[in-house]
């Protein structure tokens, strides 16, 4: 289902583990990234701490577009092997980690197959935020999420099993939790 733009934040708005996907030039990859956030909200745009040393970043840069996806507990173990091994030491990452992909509708990159959300994007020229920071700044240009989990502009986890993710260190991540009404 697509989702709003103006509400595409939400998506990230909870601290959510991202799979991170680039591609160039007939090369793909995909890389987990815990420090993600929303950043604006027309257009809006998002912020992904992605070590310039990483075969993904590199991908980033030279394509100027990424994906990122919003992976269930039930991908626990591909996010853990999509951290933890580089794209350079296998031809393709997505099927060592036991990951599918799909075509994105508007960016080269590909969708993770699985995941709850997606958000295409496109880099925003701030190098100065990359080169020091390792800060890569996107606007999204599509939005999409499963309606099992998001309508309605929010998400609504009531299966343990689609349930974000949320790493904390050395491999131990959270679920989201019970939803609190104010």
């Amino acid at each position: 289902m697509a989702v709003e733009l103006a509400k595409a934040y939400r998506l990230l708005n909870h601290g959510p583990t991202v799979l991170v996907s680039a591609a160039h030039e007939g090369r793909r990859n995909v890389m987990a990234a815990a420090w993600n956030m929303p950043l604006d909200f027309n257009p809006p745009k998002v912020a992904v701490v992605i070590d310039k040393q990483t075969y993904t970043g590199a991908l980033i840069e030279a394509s100027g577009e990424f994906v990122l996806s919003v992976p269930p507990v039930a991908l626990v173990h591909q996010v853990v092997a999509a951290g933890n091994q580089s794209g350079r030491d296998v031809d393709d990452k997505f099927e060592a980690c036991g990951l599918r992909s799909a075509p994105a509708s508007l960016v080269a990159a590909p969708l993770v197959e699985g995941c709850l959300a997606w958000l295409e994007c496109r880099l925003l020229p701030e190098p100065a935020m990359a080169g020091r920071y390792d800060l890569f700044l996107a606007e999204v240009v599509a939005a999409w999420a499963d309606p099992a989990v998001f309508s309605e502009g929010r998400w609504h986890f009531e299966h343990d099993a689609q349930r974000s993710l949320h790493h904390v260190a050395g491999g131990a991540f959270f679920a989201t939790g019970e939803a609190v009404q104010a």
